[in-house]
């Protein structure tokens, strides 16, 4: 080592430093925390309901809980964003407007396969609409009343002519009546109940046993995104009891429509269980028959709109379980205001009691009054809504009360026919535009379902304008005119709207809740551990 000189040595012990410097500094730096474990989920999730599919068949079933397993299995030109009321492109990539909103031009994606893989194209689409108009069920008129014909330009371009124009005729593309499904599986002109064959939804049917099992699987051929969960399992239970104590003892995940408002509060407390709340679209009304004597006077219908306490009912009947209502267009709706609260307050008496002065009524001559309701349709709460609304109206002590009931046949059958002064009625949206919750009410002959109650040409020609008027702000405008006037003319009277509740085991995640009160089936997950 004699050789060695004095300058390699230094560069020696200097490059010796530098790795001690380098190891101490390493061994210093903290050690990473592991990576967090990847959550497992389950391949199956069970849903308990007291709902009723009806009919399995787009051409025929009209009911909300069947609706919903239709937007699982099933997918339309349009649909509805989770957990809004804003529309995008289902089965559709394109489409144009024309001739002022009469003509619809659907550009079809060209992937779309139904859940045996046979292929789905414009033809089919054309071919599962006029079906529809053929077998002309409950919701045929979706097409009978709005379509004029149905054209296919290539194979996956449709043109869709309507009678008149509709500014909104996008939200009843997102109906089921307008969901492909496949005509091999479907009888042109006959209704299939219980057919399982589906659509083009990220779902397909495996197993319908009615009123008790419906079981539904990924369904492979789907072109979008595929589902949280693998497979999703619904069962059926007779009463709002029994669906709690399938959840309470974990015969189920989630237990949804319809739970009673104590086990819906006492859930809330229960450990392990999680208790979700959103916004409804459902609502609930009275309406006047302005044929009637005395309610063909518009001070008397004002008069006791202006004595309604709607807090009374929502705290007392439903424990805060349902919202006030003040205009027929629910809260979170775009167009609504709260026109009946604007004009009369809230349990106003003092109003209320002028009112009838100035319609002739007094303590000694005090208005009658049959109330209607039916006591079941509407849940086992209906009694006691009846009951409040005749403590509110009699408080004015210038108005007597007689309430009465039917069974829905018969109550319906009875409103038709224009025999029921003042009934209680709710209503659920076929479609999310404020045309439905005022249209089929106040319209001259759209109405018929509630005995033709009001007519009036300002109110008509409104409403006209609102459904074929393209501009959004113009629309808007016309809508509040319209609550104005249906709040001074008090033909109908709303109470409440609902809301929207779930209970689920904690471990349960991706329920959206939104005004369309349809369960996504397809975003739902357990998380079993990591």
């Amino acid at each position: 080592m004699r050789g060695v000189s004095k300058a390699v040595w230094a560069a020696v012990v200097i490059v010796v430093v530098i790795v001690l410097a380098a190891a101490a500094l390493l061994m210093q730096k903290p050690t990473p925390p592991p990576a967090p474990p990847t959550p497992k989920y389950a391949d199956t999730i069970t849903i308990g309901t007291t709902d009723k599919i009806s009919d399995l068949d787009p051409a025929m079933a009209y009911d909300f809980f069947t609706w919903e397993v239709f937007n699982n299995v099933m997918e339309g030109p349009f649909k509805y964003k989770p957990g809004t009321t804003d529309l995008e492109k289902g089965i559709i990539t394109d489409y144009q407007v024309q001739e002022g909103g009469k003509v619809y031009i659907l550009k079809l994606r060209t992937d779309l396969k139904f859940a045996d893989g046979s292929p789905c194209n414009a033809n089919t689409l054309k071919w599962s609409i006029e079906r529809v108009a053929r077998i002309n069920g409950d919701p045929a008129w979706f097409v009978t009343d709005l379509v004029d014909k149905v054209d296919v330009l290539d194979n996956y371009t449709l043109k869709i002519t309507l009678k008149s124009p509709l500014s909104f005729f996008p939200a009843i593309l997102a109906v089921p009546t307008y969901f492909p499904i496949p005509p091999d599986k479907y009888p042109a002109d006959k209704v299939s109940s219980d057919n399982t064959a589906g659509g083009v939804g990220p779902y397909r049917i495996v197993k319908f046993v009615r009123d008790q099992q419906l079981v539904l699987e990924a369904n492979p051929y789907y072109y979008g995104t595929p589902p949280k969960t693998k497979t999703v399992v619904i069962k059926f239970y007779k009463d709002a009891t029994t669906l709690r104590l399938a959840l309470e003892s974990g015969e189920i995940d989630i237990a949804w429509k319809t739970l009673n408002p104590t086990d819906i509060n006492s859930l809330k407390t229960k450990p392990g269980i999680k208790v979700w709340e959103g916004p409804g679209s459902f609502i609930r009304y009275i309406v006047f028959n302005t044929k009637i004597p005395p309610f063909d006077n518009k001070l008397v219908r004002q008069a006791l709109a202006a004595a309604l306490d709607r807090n009374s009912i929502a705290q007392k009947v439903f424990l805060g379980t349902v919202d006030p209502l003040y205009s027929l267009i629910p809260n979170g709706m775009w167009g609504h205001i709260d026109a009946f609260k604007d004009k009369y307050g809230e349990a106003n008496l003092d109003l209320a009691k002028q009112l009838l002065r100035q319609a002739g009524y007094s303590e000694s001559n005090k208005l009658k009054v049959e109330l209607w309701y039916t006591p079941s349709h509407y849940g086992d709460t209906e009694a006691d809504v009846a009951a409040l609304i005749k403590e509110a109206w009699e408080k004015t002590g210038m108005v007597e009360v007689t309430v009465k009931s039917a069974e829905w046949s018969t109550y319906l059958d009875l409103t038709r026919k224009g025999q029921l002064a003042v009934t209680l009625y709710g209503w659920y949206p076929d479609y999310m535009d404020p045309d439905d919750y005022t249209f089929p009410f106040l319209h001259t002959g759209s109405n018929r379902w509630l005995g033709n109650p009001y007519s009036d040409p300002e109110m008509d020609k409104m409403l006209e304008q609102a459904e074929v008027e393209p501009d959004q702000s113009k629309r808007v405008d016309l809508y509040k005119n319209i609550q104005i006037k249906l709040a001074d003319d008090a033909p109908i009277v709303p109470i409440f709207q609902g809301k929207l509740y779930v209970a689920s085991k904690d471990t349960v995640g991706g329920i959206v809740l939104d005004p369309l009160m349809l369960l996504r089936y397809y975003l739902i997950y357990k998380q079993v551990g990591s």
